[in-house]
């Protein structure tokens, strides 16, 4: 199921310079490819394959083509309950998460909401409301190793965010290595206002992202803030002023993707390792797996490829071996 995105048009339709729309069908992607050669800022056109086979599905993998290759995108598409995670929902996610684990020609993964001004608003209470407290304590289980199995991830993960990530939407976007924001997208740990506390890993991992006393405030309060607040706290890498399309948190997420992109794979996926163990021992312990990591660079043919790019003046091409 292969569509054409620019910024700015319908699902499933290409605009080119002068307005003309182009709507992608099997047996048009060479022409649909060859329109977008000729557009010169990258990030306002995207070929995205979305290997879901439903269209009704309420999350969608897809592999972004052209100068985006090398990038995979996770759509959350649960129009009529905002996105939040119900058992079809996790259901979908997991899957999706299986299949990127072990596909070798992903480099960065981007998690992007297709509901426009909501990113996830966490827990589905209406569902939850009719199980039991043996159910209840299961499938929050279930939830919090999602959102490990996100954070395991051998790749650089991001998300965007467009919209309100509240409860578990925030312990999702949490699990991401880095998150960008819309200035005016809203977020919260809000579990304290229904009687309950983080379970998905936000009590744990909203802590080590900004610090103990400011996550210990925004939990007690339950308190939502926007991107600006969240950036100058550190909770968001990046905060960008939303745009008419409602997109511009998936616009410069995009961007900084590119910017991984042309990094040797193997030392990136290294590093992630290294930080994330790291992070949870002492700093000696630390070292070890430092060195442990970057034990795993040393035989690699990006190492010699980078050198050699370094010695001949010119930028290097890693494969990742």
């Amino acid at each position: 199921d292969e569509r054409v995105h620019r910024r700015g048009s319908g699902e499933g339709t290409a605009k080119f310079p002068g307005g003309r729309g182009v709507q992608a069908r099997p047996h048009s992607n060479m022409l649909v490819l060859r329109g977008l050669r000729a557009t010169r800022d990258p990030l306002t056109a995207v070929v995205r394959v979305v290997t879901s086979s439903a269209r009704d599905s309420e999350v969608r993998l897809s592999h972004l083509r052209g100068d985006h290759r090398g990038i995979a995108e996770i759509l959350m598409n649960r129009v009529h309950a905002r996105n939040s995670l119900g058992k079809v929902f996790v259901n979908e996610l997991s899957k999706a998460l299986d299949e990127l684990r072990h596909d070798t020609n992903v480099r960065v993964v981007v998690f992007k909401s297709e509901v426009k001004g909501v990113f996830c608003a966490g827990a589905d209470l209406k569902e939850r409301a009719k199980m039991n407290n043996w159910e209840v304590d299961d499938f929050v289980q279930r939830l919090r190793s999602l959102m490990n199995d996100i954070a395991a991830l051998p790749v650089p993960t991001i998300a965007a965010l467009d919209g309100y990530a509240l409860g578990g939407g925030l312990e999702l976007a949490l699990a991401c290595d880095l998150r960008v924001a819309a200035s005016t997208a809203k977020m919260g740990l809000i579990e304290t206002t229904r009687g309950l506390l983080p379970g998905a890993g936000g009590s744990q991992r909203l802590p080590r992202a900004i610090g103990l006393a400011v996550a210990k405030e925004l939990i007690f309060t339950g308190r939502q803030i926007d991107g600006e607040q969240a950036v100058t706290i550190g909770l968001v890498n990046h905060a960008v002023p939303q745009n008419a399309h409602g997109d511009a948190a998936y616009q410069r997420t995009l961007a900084l993707a590119q910017e991984i992109l042309p990094q040797a794979p193997v030392a990136v996926k290294m590093a992630k390792v290294a930080i994330n163990r790291g992070t949870e021992v002492d700093i000696a312990s630390g070292m070890v797996i430092e060195r442990l990591c970057y034990g795993q660079v040393i035989p690699t043919k990006d190492r010699l490829e980078g050198m050699a790019a370094f010695t001949e003046k010119r930028l290097p091409h890693f494969t990742g071996e």
